[in-house]
């Protein structure tokens, strides 16, 4: 009876491996699906977002692609909407049959989770930044550090560093804003600081003279906001208005050109965190940004994001690369050992990325500072 299992179960592996073969034989190109926010609010930065990543295949495939055969990217709108996410990331899965896809906005990722567990498909989180996106499941992982890495980065700037002693906390009431927060608040008090106001305003608001009028009241020595990088700008505009003077942080989501442009000298004294290496930190990025300038005829949008979705194609393409040089199927349970096994990737634009076991990934925190109406370098913490 042994040996009867043992030559079934043998003659399994051998038709496994021959219909897998011939299945490679007959791919002609490797996807993988990238779902972001082309309309709604967002699509500003979304739309930018998906043009790096645009110009990152097109080079790959320039290159050879993958051993030959070209990378393709299935582009799909989730309007920075959990449910529209929902219906996009099924599609990917079910008509595109992606083995991985890309996704970013921390309501968008959380709701499509559940997805990419029970397919067995692996979801890439670059630039969503809620603390728990760790904890979403086998096959959830991030490129882009969690809130933990650069919110306690500022946080602590701010008390030791700074010498702020006092710190009022705004942040949007959804999955962008309540957890990072949190973890402002958390560091802030630890570093020997007081939250003398922690207010939070509804993601539909326009107006924000109620919580920021709570918070000029608490006077505080600086404040942090969290909030969409679409209503960031009017929120510390009508700061300014009401006299708030003090230096206001928050997180990538700020640092862009058009923050500056849109706001002026009220953009003064206010400092986001980056996640990557600027120009004067990198020949690469310098370049990188002279093409969006040349080709488009401005910066990015959300510069540090970009640089990620810029990098993420790479770091796809080398996986695919590895199975397909091992015979081995695309599939997403692959495609995640696959990853995994590798597990260190160097990138151009943003560097060394590695995938560690709590599903967490670790940078330096460059911390950049409006001064005479130009973003500028004011310090880099934990390198």
């Amino acid at each position: 009876m042994k040996a009867h299992w043992t030559l079934k179960s043998g003659a399994a592996l051998v038709l496994a491996t021959l219909l897998a073969g011939s299945a490679l034989a007959q791919q002609t190109s490797y996807k993988f699906g990238m779902a972001m926010p082309l309309t709604g609010g967002q699509a500003t930065y979304g739309n930018d977002q998906v043009k790096a990543a645009q110009w990152a295949v097109e080079e790959i495939n320039k290159k050879g692609g993958i051993n030959g055969k070209p990378l393709e990217m299935i582009v799909m709108d989730t309007q920075a909407d959990p449910q529209v996410g929902i219906q996009s990331v099924n599609r990917m899965i079910s008509v595109d049959k992606v083995a991985v896809f890309v996704t970013a906005w921390s309501g968008v990722v959380k709701a499509v989770a559940p997805i990419a567990n029970d397919n067995k498909v692996v979801e890439l989180s670059v630039g969503a930044n809620s603390p728990d996106i760790s904890q979403l499941g086998d096959y959830v992982y991030t490129t882009f550090p969690l809130a933990d890495v650069d919110i306690r980065a500022v946080a602590g700037y701010s008390a030791k560093e700074m010498g702020k002693k006092k710190a009022a906390v705004l942040f949007i009431n959804n999955e962008t804003g309540l957890g990072s927060a949190t973890v402002y608040r958390d560091t802030f008090k630890k570093a020997g600081g007081e939250v003398v106001a922690y207010e939070a305003y509804d993601q539909k608001a326009t107006d924000f003279t109620g919580p920021l009028l709570k918070i000029r009241a608490a006077n505080p020595d600086i404040i942090h906001l969290q909030g969409l990088v679409a209503e960031s700008p009017q929120v510390i505009a009508q700061a300014r208005q009401l006299g708030i003077t003090v230096p206001i942080t928050s997180y990538s989501g700020i640092y862009n050109q058009k923050l500056i442009e849109q706001l002026g000298a009220a953009a003064e004294n206010v400092i986001a965190t980056s996640l990557a290496p600027g120009v004067e930190d990198s020949p690469l990025v310098k370049d990188y940004v002279d093409r969006w300038v040349k080709e488009v005829g401005r910066a990015p949008n959300g510069l540090p994001y970009t640089q990620y979705l810029y990098d993420t194609p790479a770091l796809v393409a080398a996986v695919f690369t590895a199975l397909d040089k091992k015979g081995i199927a695309p599939t997403g349970e692959n495609f995640r050992k696959e990853m995994l096994a590798i597990k260190t990737f160097d990138l151009p634009l943003t560097g060394k990325v590695t995938f560690a076991e709590d599903h967490t990934v670790n940078k330096p925190v460059y911390l950049v500072e409006v001064k005479n109406g130009k973003w500028t370098k004011k310090a880099v913490v934990g390198q």
